[in-house]
């Protein structure tokens, strides 16, 4: 059970924050930039849902959730130390639900014969926005994983390829079920006069 009965506690004043562990990181640590950029794209899907309804909304709140649990893993690095409680991790029954999710709304999409842009509907074009800030937070977690003495749990970053895929299925659900699509067209602007 968390409980926040005092926002501001001071103890990030000289540019530190606390693990979940209680160790103390920088600010601009690259853990604290990931789990801060998970953070982001929840924050995007929070975003995104004033525009969703029905399935496409019940599953954008289950992926809220999931950021959460996934920000928590991400601010418990495994250590080989013992702790007082056990560490919420991401599990691949969460990547699998996602793989589910994305099948669903896939199934009704026709196939694409060009890249889509940014943009759209509403929703599709804050779904967008969400899935390249999850794309920030999978590099991020990448990197992460890649530095020395740093461990990041491989589902972990599963978990973010898979919800960035679903954020892109979902924008073109969102667009009239890819109707609405705004495609790029290669080379379109070259030619035009630029005045």
């Amino acid at each position: 059970m968390v409980v926040l009965n005092r926002i501001y506690t001071r103890t990030g004043d000289s540019g530190t924050t606390a693990l979940a562990s209680g160790e103390r990181r920088s600010k601009a640590d690259l853990r604290v930039e990931t789990y801060g950029t998970v953070d982001e794209t929840n924050a995007c899907l929070g975003l995104a849902r004033l525009h969703t309804t029905g399935d496409l909304d019940a599953m954008l709140g289950r992926m809220q959730n999931d950021l959460f649990d996934l920000g928590a893993d991400l601010a418990t690095p495994e250590t080989g130390e013992p702790l007082p409680y056990e560490p919420l991790r991401i599990v691949a029954a969460q990547v699998e639900r996602v793989e589910r999710e994305i099948d669903a709304l896939n199934a009704g999409l026709t196939p694409l014969r060009s890249f889509v842009l940014p943009g759209g509907s509403p929703a599709a074009a804050s779904l967008h926005l969400a899935r390249t800030v999850c794309r920030r937070a999978e590099r991020l977690a990448v990197a992460l994983a890649a530095t020395p003495g740093e461990t990041v749990s491989p589902v972990a970053i599963q978990y973010l390829n898979r919800l960035s895929d679903f954020l892109f299925v979902a924008a073109r659900v969102a667009n009239d079920g890819g109707a609405a699509d705004v495609l790029w067209v290669p080379g379109k602007t070259r030619a035009q006069d630029a005045r």
